[in-house]
Protein backbone atom coordinates (compact mmCIF):
# COMPACT_ATOMS: atom_id res chain seq x y z
CA UNK A 1 0.00 0.00 0.00
CA UNK A 2 1.06 3.29 -0.84
CA UNK A 3 1.86 5.86 2.05
CA UNK A 4 0.32 9.30 1.74
CA UNK A 5 0.92 11.07 4.81
CA UNK A 6 -1.03 13.31 6.56
CA UNK A 7 0.58 17.18 7.37
CA UNK A 8 0.92 16.03 10.78
CA UNK A 9 2.37 12.75 10.39
CA UNK A 10 5.22 14.20 8.61
CA UNK A 11 6.06 17.42 11.17
CA UNK A 12 6.00 13.92 13.71
CA UNK A 13 8.53 12.03 11.44
CA UNK A 14 10.67 14.95 10.87
CA UNK A 15 10.44 15.64 14.36
CA UNK A 16 12.03 12.12 15.33
CA UNK A 17 14.32 12.24 12.42
CA UNK A 18 16.18 15.79 14.29
CA UNK A 19 15.77 14.60 17.80
CA UNK A 20 18.02 11.46 18.59
CA UNK A 21 15.91 11.66 22.18
CA UNK A 22 12.20 11.61 21.19
CA UNK A 23 8.91 11.54 23.29
CA UNK A 24 6.02 11.06 21.17
CA UNK A 25 2.52 11.43 22.79
CA UNK A 26 0.20 10.77 20.10
CA UNK A 27 -3.66 9.88 20.71
CA UNK A 28 -4.90 6.74 19.67
CA UNK A 29 -5.80 6.64 15.63
CA UNK A 30 -2.96 9.15 14.73
CA UNK A 31 -1.16 6.52 13.21
CA UNK A 32 1.94 6.67 15.29
CA UNK A 33 3.37 2.89 14.08
CA UNK A 34 4.17 4.07 10.91
CA UNK A 35 5.22 7.61 11.50
CA UNK A 36 7.67 5.89 13.77
CA UNK A 37 8.77 3.68 10.58
CA UNK A 38 8.83 5.89 8.27
CA UNK A 39 11.49 7.77 10.54
CA UNK A 40 13.40 4.04 11.14
CA UNK A 41 13.14 3.31 7.36
CA UNK A 42 15.21 6.61 6.34
CA UNK A 43 17.31 6.49 9.39
CA UNK A 44 18.56 3.26 7.94
CA UNK A 45 18.48 3.27 4.03
CA UNK A 46 18.63 6.92 3.05
CA UNK A 47 21.11 8.44 6.04
CA UNK A 48 22.62 5.04 7.27
CA UNK A 49 22.70 6.55 10.66
CA UNK A 50 21.45 3.28 12.46
CA UNK A 51 21.80 -0.07 11.31
CA UNK A 52 20.14 -2.04 14.11
CA UNK A 53 16.70 -1.26 15.87
CA UNK A 54 14.94 -3.17 18.74
CA UNK A 55 10.94 -2.06 18.96
CA UNK A 56 9.71 -2.66 22.30
CA UNK A 57 5.70 -3.30 22.44
CA UNK A 58 2.60 -5.04 24.24
CA UNK A 59 2.25 -8.38 23.34
CA UNK A 60 -0.54 -8.19 20.89
CA UNK A 61 1.03 -5.20 19.57
CA UNK A 62 4.88 -6.76 19.15
CA UNK A 63 2.98 -9.60 17.74
CA UNK A 64 0.56 -7.96 15.82
CA UNK A 65 0.82 -4.70 14.64
CA UNK A 66 4.75 -3.85 14.14
CA UNK A 67 4.93 -6.87 11.77
CA UNK A 68 1.99 -6.58 9.76
CA UNK A 69 2.29 -2.38 9.33
CA UNK A 70 5.85 -3.15 7.99
CA UNK A 71 4.83 -5.71 5.53
CA UNK A 72 1.55 -3.17 5.01
CA UNK A 73 3.45 -0.30 3.40
CA UNK A 74 5.55 0.02 -0.10
CA UNK A 75 8.13 2.55 1.95
CA UNK A 76 8.47 -0.01 4.99
CA UNK A 77 8.27 -3.47 3.62
CA UNK A 78 12.25 -3.72 2.51
CA UNK A 79 12.88 -3.12 5.91
CA UNK A 80 14.15 -6.45 7.23
CA UNK A 81 12.60 -7.66 10.73
CA UNK A 82 12.57 -10.33 12.62
CA UNK A 83 9.91 -11.15 15.80
CA UNK A 84 11.41 -11.69 19.47
CA UNK A 85 8.77 -14.16 20.63
CA UNK A 86 7.43 -17.42 21.89
CA UNK A 87 9.47 -19.98 23.72
CA UNK A 88 13.28 -19.41 24.42
CA UNK A 89 14.57 -21.25 21.65
CA UNK A 90 12.43 -19.19 19.35
CA UNK A 91 13.41 -16.17 20.91
CA UNK A 92 17.00 -16.76 20.86
CA UNK A 93 16.55 -18.34 16.57
CA UNK A 94 14.79 -15.31 15.97
CA UNK A 95 17.77 -13.21 17.45
CA UNK A 96 20.17 -14.78 15.50
CA UNK A 97 18.13 -14.14 12.27
CA UNK A 98 19.88 -10.88 9.93
CA UNK A 99 17.25 -8.42 10.07
CA UNK A 100 16.95 -4.67 10.91
CA UNK A 101 14.84 -4.47 13.45
CA UNK A 102 14.18 -6.61 16.22
CA UNK A 103 10.49 -6.65 17.84
CA UNK A 104 9.60 -7.81 21.38
CA UNK A 105 7.11 -7.56 23.86
CA UNK A 106 8.18 -6.09 26.98
CA UNK A 107 7.66 -8.62 29.35
CA UNK A 108 11.00 -10.12 27.66
CA UNK A 109 13.20 -7.44 27.84
CA UNK A 110 14.90 -8.74 30.93
CA UNK A 111 15.48 -11.89 29.19
CA UNK A 112 16.78 -10.08 26.47
CA UNK A 113 19.25 -8.05 28.04
CA UNK A 114 20.02 -10.25 30.84
CA UNK A 115 19.91 -14.04 30.04
CA UNK A 116 19.78 -14.54 25.87
CA UNK A 117 23.46 -14.27 26.10
CA UNK A 118 23.17 -12.26 22.46
CA UNK A 119 25.45 -9.09 21.48
CA UNK A 120 23.60 -6.14 22.65
CA UNK A 121 24.52 -4.11 19.51
CA UNK A 122 21.62 -2.18 18.93
CA UNK A 123 21.89 1.56 18.14
CA UNK A 124 18.33 2.73 17.89
CA UNK A 125 15.21 1.64 20.80
CA UNK A 126 11.68 2.03 20.07
CA UNK A 127 9.51 2.09 23.35
CA UNK A 128 5.92 1.60 22.19
CA UNK A 129 3.63 2.41 25.15
CA UNK A 130 6.69 3.86 27.15
CA UNK A 131 4.53 4.70 29.78
CA UNK A 132 4.95 1.02 30.57
CA UNK A 133 7.89 1.62 32.29
CA UNK A 134 6.82 4.30 34.55
CA UNK A 135 8.21 2.53 37.44
CA UNK A 136 11.95 2.68 38.01
CA UNK A 137 11.88 -0.11 40.16
CA UNK A 138 10.65 -2.45 37.71
CA UNK A 139 13.28 -5.09 36.29
CA UNK A 140 12.46 -4.46 32.70
CA UNK A 141 13.45 -0.73 33.73
CA UNK A 142 16.48 -1.54 35.53
CA UNK A 143 17.72 -3.93 32.17
CA UNK A 144 16.90 -1.58 30.04
CA UNK A 145 18.82 1.65 31.62
CA UNK A 146 22.10 -0.68 31.09
CA UNK A 147 21.74 -0.85 27.58
CA UNK A 148 20.55 2.79 26.99
CA UNK A 149 24.19 4.34 27.04
CA UNK A 150 25.08 2.22 24.04
CA UNK A 151 22.44 3.64 22.34
CA UNK A 152 22.71 6.07 19.32
CA UNK A 153 18.35 7.08 19.01
CA UNK A 154 15.71 6.18 21.27
CA UNK A 155 11.84 7.11 21.07
CA UNK A 156 9.23 6.85 23.53
CA UNK A 157 5.86 6.21 22.34
CA UNK A 158 2.57 6.77 23.90
CA UNK A 159 -0.85 8.28 24.57
CA UNK A 160 -1.21 8.20 28.02
CA UNK A 161 2.01 9.53 29.28
CA UNK A 162 1.19 10.59 32.81
CA UNK A 163 -1.85 8.47 33.30
CA UNK A 164 -1.35 8.54 37.33
CA UNK A 165 0.23 11.80 37.35
CA UNK A 166 3.53 13.65 36.83
CA UNK A 167 5.58 11.38 39.07
CA UNK A 168 5.38 8.91 36.68
CA UNK A 169 7.44 11.20 33.96
CA UNK A 170 10.52 10.50 35.83
CA UNK A 171 11.39 6.83 34.65
CA UNK A 172 10.07 7.78 31.41
CA UNK A 173 12.70 10.27 30.62
CA UNK A 174 15.23 8.83 32.85
CA UNK A 175 15.31 6.98 29.78
CA UNK A 176 14.98 9.15 27.47
CA UNK A 177 17.74 11.43 28.10
CA UNK A 178 19.86 9.57 30.63
CA UNK A 179 18.44 12.07 33.90
CA UNK A 180 19.70 15.45 31.73
CA UNK A 181 16.21 16.98 32.39
CA UNK A 182 14.46 15.10 34.90
CA UNK A 183 17.65 14.43 37.41
CA UNK A 184 19.56 10.99 37.99
CA UNK A 185 17.49 10.33 40.72
CA UNK A 186 14.41 9.83 41.94
CA UNK A 187 14.78 11.33 45.11
CA UNK A 188 15.80 14.41 43.72
CA UNK A 189 13.41 14.83 41.01
CA UNK A 190 10.43 14.20 44.25
CA UNK A 191 12.50 16.56 46.32
CA UNK A 192 12.39 19.47 43.54
CA UNK A 193 8.96 19.08 42.32
CA UNK A 194 6.59 17.29 44.93
CA UNK A 195 5.89 17.58 48.65
CA UNK A 196 4.13 15.27 50.73
CA UNK A 197 0.58 14.58 50.64
CA UNK A 198 -1.27 11.20 52.18
CA UNK A 199 0.67 10.15 54.62
CA UNK A 200 1.08 8.29 58.13
CA UNK A 201 3.43 9.42 60.18
CA UNK A 202 6.72 8.88 58.58
CA UNK A 203 5.18 6.75 55.90
CA UNK A 204 4.28 8.75 52.84
CA UNK A 205 1.37 6.98 50.69
CA UNK A 206 1.44 10.22 47.72
CA UNK A 207 3.23 13.48 46.84
CA UNK A 208 1.27 16.63 45.59
CA UNK A 209 2.90 19.19 42.42
CA UNK A 210 4.62 22.01 44.57
CA UNK A 211 3.38 25.25 43.32
CA UNK A 212 4.64 26.04 39.95
CA UNK A 213 6.55 22.62 39.45
CA UNK A 214 3.84 21.99 36.32
CA UNK A 215 5.32 24.78 34.24
CA UNK A 216 8.70 23.76 35.03
CA UNK A 217 8.69 19.77 34.53
CA UNK A 218 7.10 20.89 31.52
CA UNK A 219 9.37 23.51 30.66
CA UNK A 220 12.35 21.42 31.42
CA UNK A 221 10.77 17.99 29.09
CA UNK A 222 9.42 20.35 26.01
CA UNK A 223 12.21 20.10 23.61
CA UNK A 224 12.16 16.76 23.23
CA UNK A 225 8.61 16.13 23.38
CA UNK A 226 5.86 16.68 21.13
CA UNK A 227 2.07 15.43 21.67
CA UNK A 228 -0.68 15.50 19.51
CA UNK A 229 -4.77 14.65 20.19
CA UNK A 230 -6.94 12.65 17.34
CA UNK A 231 -9.76 15.17 17.83
CA UNK A 232 -7.72 18.02 16.23
CA UNK A 233 -6.44 16.04 13.34
CA UNK A 234 -9.30 13.72 12.64
CA UNK A 235 -12.83 13.53 12.02
CA UNK A 236 -13.42 12.33 14.90
CA UNK A 237 -16.73 10.51 15.77
CA UNK A 238 -19.22 12.03 18.50
CA UNK A 239 -18.69 10.44 22.03
CA UNK A 240 -21.44 10.38 24.92
CA UNK A 241 -20.19 9.35 28.36
CA UNK A 242 -23.21 8.18 30.64
CA UNK A 243 -23.16 7.28 34.03
CA UNK A 244 -25.80 4.82 34.80
CA UNK A 245 -26.57 4.73 38.93
CA UNK A 246 -27.54 1.44 41.03
CA UNK A 247 -28.51 1.71 44.58
CA UNK A 248 -28.13 -1.21 46.92
CA UNK A 249 -30.75 -2.30 49.65
CA UNK A 250 -29.91 -1.76 53.47
CA UNK A 251 -28.82 -5.46 54.19
CA UNK A 252 -26.18 -4.95 50.98
CA UNK A 253 -25.58 -0.94 52.12
CA UNK A 254 -24.77 -2.49 55.43
CA UNK A 255 -22.22 -5.46 54.19
CA UNK A 256 -20.47 -2.71 52.42
CA UNK A 257 -20.51 0.07 55.47
CA UNK A 258 -19.50 -2.42 57.81
CA UNK A 259 -16.25 -3.79 55.67
CA UNK A 260 -15.34 0.06 55.17
CA UNK A 261 -15.55 0.44 58.82
CA UNK A 262 -14.11 -3.04 60.32
CA UNK A 263 -12.14 -4.15 57.49
CA UNK A 264 -13.65 -7.54 57.89
CA UNK A 265 -17.06 -9.07 57.70
CA UNK A 266 -18.76 -12.43 57.59
CA UNK A 267 -21.32 -13.44 54.88
CA UNK A 268 -22.95 -17.14 54.55
CA UNK A 269 -20.20 -18.27 56.87
CA UNK A 270 -17.37 -16.67 55.17
CA UNK A 271 -14.81 -14.69 56.59
CA UNK A 272 -13.87 -11.75 54.42
CA UNK A 273 -11.07 -9.67 55.46
CA UNK A 274 -8.79 -6.65 54.21
CA UNK A 275 -5.25 -6.52 56.03
CA UNK A 276 -4.25 -3.24 54.27
CA UNK A 277 -5.78 -0.10 52.50
CA UNK A 278 -4.73 -1.40 48.90
CA UNK A 279 -6.53 -4.99 50.40
CA UNK A 280 -9.58 -3.15 51.44
CA UNK A 281 -10.30 -0.85 48.20
CA UNK A 282 -9.81 -3.66 46.00
CA UNK A 283 -12.45 -5.86 48.66
CA UNK A 284 -14.91 -2.29 48.06
CA UNK A 285 -14.63 -2.69 44.40
CA UNK A 286 -15.77 -6.40 44.39
CA UNK A 287 -18.23 -5.52 46.60
CA UNK A 288 -19.64 -2.71 44.66
CA UNK A 289 -19.68 -4.63 41.66
CA UNK A 290 -22.05 -7.66 43.40
CA UNK A 291 -19.47 -10.16 44.46
CA UNK A 292 -16.16 -10.49 46.96
CA UNK A 293 -13.60 -13.29 47.04
CA UNK A 294 -13.27 -15.02 50.72
CA UNK A 295 -10.10 -16.29 52.24
CA UNK A 296 -10.02 -19.19 50.64
CA UNK A 297 -10.70 -18.13 47.23
CA UNK A 298 -14.70 -18.36 47.17
CA UNK A 299 -17.11 -16.04 45.29
CA UNK A 300 -19.54 -15.00 47.98
CA UNK A 301 -22.25 -13.15 46.03
CA UNK A 302 -24.06 -10.01 47.66
CA UNK A 303 -26.07 -8.18 45.08
CA UNK A 304 -27.38 -8.08 41.24
CA UNK A 305 -27.83 -4.96 40.85
CA UNK A 306 -25.25 -4.10 38.38
CA UNK A 307 -25.79 -7.18 36.26
CA UNK A 308 -29.72 -5.81 36.39
CA UNK A 309 -28.54 -2.92 34.69
CA UNK A 310 -25.99 -4.62 32.49
CA UNK A 311 -28.61 -6.63 30.93
CA UNK A 312 -31.11 -3.62 31.08
CA UNK A 313 -28.25 -1.67 28.76
CA UNK A 314 -27.49 -5.10 26.54
CA UNK A 315 -31.82 -4.80 26.16
CA UNK A 316 -32.20 -1.13 25.37
CA UNK A 317 -29.33 -1.65 22.41
CA UNK A 318 -32.09 -3.31 20.89
CA UNK A 319 -29.64 -5.35 18.77
CA UNK A 320 -27.26 -3.00 18.39
CA UNK A 321 -23.37 -4.97 19.44
CA UNK A 322 -22.24 -3.89 23.05
CA UNK A 323 -18.84 -4.35 24.28
CA UNK A 324 -18.43 -4.91 27.77
CA UNK A 325 -15.46 -4.25 29.88
CA UNK A 326 -15.34 -6.19 33.89
CA UNK A 327 -12.19 -6.13 35.55
CA UNK A 328 -12.52 -9.29 38.47
CA UNK A 329 -12.78 -12.69 37.25
CA UNK A 330 -15.97 -13.21 39.00
CA UNK A 331 -17.46 -10.53 37.29
CA UNK A 332 -16.92 -12.37 34.40
CA UNK A 333 -18.43 -15.36 35.46
CA UNK A 334 -21.44 -13.89 36.79
CA UNK A 335 -21.83 -11.91 33.46
CA UNK A 336 -21.87 -15.10 31.58
CA UNK A 337 -24.41 -16.72 33.61
CA UNK A 338 -26.72 -13.87 33.04
CA UNK A 339 -26.47 -12.80 28.96
CA UNK A 340 -25.13 -14.97 26.26
CA UNK A 341 -21.51 -13.10 25.73
CA UNK A 342 -18.29 -13.71 23.80
CA UNK A 343 -14.89 -13.54 25.01
CA UNK A 344 -12.57 -11.23 22.55
CA UNK A 345 -9.37 -13.30 23.33
CA UNK A 346 -8.42 -14.76 19.69
CA UNK A 347 -7.82 -13.09 16.61
CA UNK A 348 -11.16 -14.72 15.13
CA UNK A 349 -12.85 -13.14 17.95
CA UNK A 350 -11.62 -10.15 17.13
CA UNK A 351 -12.35 -10.64 13.04
CA UNK A 352 -15.86 -11.66 14.18
CA UNK A 353 -16.85 -9.07 16.40
CA UNK A 354 -15.42 -6.01 13.53
CA UNK A 355 -17.75 -8.18 11.01
CA UNK A 356 -20.98 -8.02 13.33
CA UNK A 357 -21.07 -11.59 14.33
CA UNK A 358 -20.59 -10.32 18.16
CA UNK A 359 -23.58 -9.00 19.84
CA UNK A 360 -22.01 -8.97 23.05
CA UNK A 361 -18.59 -8.96 23.67
CA UNK A 362 -16.26 -8.77 26.58
CA UNK A 363 -13.10 -7.91 27.28
CA UNK A 364 -10.51 -7.44 30.42
CA UNK A 365 -8.43 -3.80 29.77
CA UNK A 366 -5.67 -5.11 30.66
CA UNK A 367 -5.48 -7.37 27.65
CA UNK A 368 -7.37 -5.04 25.38
CA UNK A 369 -6.56 -1.60 26.21
CA UNK A 370 -3.83 -1.98 23.62
CA UNK A 371 -3.27 -2.45 19.81
CA UNK A 372 -7.05 -3.65 19.21
CA UNK A 373 -9.16 -2.48 16.90
CA UNK A 374 -12.69 -2.88 17.96
CA UNK A 375 -14.31 0.15 16.38
CA UNK A 376 -16.14 -1.55 13.12
CA UNK A 377 -17.77 -4.30 15.83
CA UNK A 378 -19.83 -1.69 17.95
CA UNK A 379 -20.31 1.55 19.09
CA UNK A 380 -21.92 0.76 22.86
CA UNK A 381 -18.88 0.01 25.45
CA UNK A 382 -20.36 -0.67 29.42
CA UNK A 383 -17.74 -0.69 31.68
CA UNK A 384 -19.22 -3.55 34.24
CA UNK A 385 -16.30 -2.74 36.94
CA UNK A 386 -13.92 0.30 36.74
CA UNK A 387 -10.42 0.43 37.20
CA UNK A 388 -8.21 3.09 39.48
CA UNK A 389 -5.82 3.04 35.56
CA UNK A 390 -6.45 6.29 33.85
CA UNK A 391 -3.91 4.70 30.95
CA UNK A 392 -5.89 1.17 30.80
CA UNK A 393 -9.66 2.98 31.02
CA UNK A 394 -8.81 5.77 28.05
CA UNK A 395 -7.00 3.05 26.22
CA UNK A 396 -10.45 0.63 26.47
CA UNK A 397 -12.08 3.28 25.42
CA UNK A 398 -10.11 4.11 22.17
CA UNK A 399 -11.07 0.62 21.08
CA UNK A 400 -14.22 1.94 20.08
CA UNK A 401 -13.89 5.80 19.86
CA UNK A 402 -11.40 6.30 16.84
CA UNK A 403 -11.43 7.44 13.16
CA UNK A 404 -13.61 5.54 10.95
CA UNK A 405 -16.50 5.46 12.76
CA UNK A 406 -19.81 6.76 11.28
CA UNK A 407 -22.00 5.99 14.34
CA UNK A 408 -21.86 8.21 17.51
CA UNK A 409 -19.90 6.09 20.65
CA UNK A 410 -21.37 5.63 23.74
CA UNK A 411 -19.77 4.82 26.93
CA UNK A 412 -21.35 3.21 30.14
CA UNK A 413 -20.29 3.28 33.36
CA UNK A 414 -22.27 1.38 35.73
CA UNK A 415 -21.77 2.94 39.16
CA UNK A 416 -22.93 1.69 42.94
CA UNK A 417 -24.49 4.89 44.71
CA UNK A 418 -22.36 5.47 47.62
CA UNK A 419 -19.41 3.44 47.32
CA UNK A 420 -15.90 3.57 45.60
CA UNK A 421 -16.89 3.43 42.07
CA UNK A 422 -17.62 7.08 42.76
CA UNK A 423 -14.73 7.81 44.14
CA UNK A 424 -13.04 6.13 41.17
CA UNK A 425 -14.75 8.03 38.49
CA UNK A 426 -13.48 11.17 40.78
CA UNK A 427 -9.78 10.02 40.61
CA UNK A 428 -10.39 9.37 36.65
CA UNK A 429 -11.52 12.65 35.65
CA UNK A 430 -8.53 13.82 38.02
CA UNK A 431 -5.80 12.27 36.11
CA UNK A 432 -6.93 13.59 33.24
CA UNK A 433 -6.83 17.10 34.25
CA UNK A 434 -2.64 16.63 35.00
CA UNK A 435 -2.64 14.74 31.61
CA UNK A 436 -4.21 16.65 29.65
CA UNK A 437 -2.62 20.22 31.18
CA UNK A 438 1.16 18.06 30.22
CA UNK A 439 -0.24 17.38 26.90
CA UNK A 440 -1.46 21.19 26.10
CA UNK A 441 1.77 22.05 27.73
CA UNK A 442 4.02 20.31 24.44
CA UNK A 443 1.69 20.48 22.19
CA UNK A 444 2.76 20.24 18.47
CA UNK A 445 2.56 23.40 16.61
CA UNK A 446 1.57 22.11 13.24
CA UNK A 447 -0.10 23.88 10.60
CA UNK A 448 -1.25 21.91 7.55
CA UNK A 449 -0.07 22.66 4.47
Amino acid sequence: MRYEPHFYQTYTKEFILSHKEAAIFLDCGLGKTVVTLTAVEELLHDFFEIGKVLVIAPLRVARGTWPSEIAKWEHTKNIRASVVMGAVKERSAALLKPAEVYVINRENVKWLLEESNMPMDFDMIVIDEISSFKSYQAKRFRALMKLRPSVKCIVGLTGTPSANGLMDLWAEFRLLNMGKRRGRFISSYRDAYFLPDKRNQQMVFSYKPREGAEDAIYRRIGDITISMCAREYLKMPNLVSNIVHVALDERERKFYDDMKRDMVIAVENEEIDAVSAAALSNKLLQMANGAVYAEDGKVVRLHNRKLDALEDLAESANGKPVLIAYWYKHDLERIKSRLPVQELRSREDIEAWNAGEIFLGVIHPASAGHGLNLQFGGSILVWFGLTWSLELYQQTNARLYRQGKKNTAVIHHIVAVGTIDEKVMQALEHKDKTQTALIDAVKAEVESR
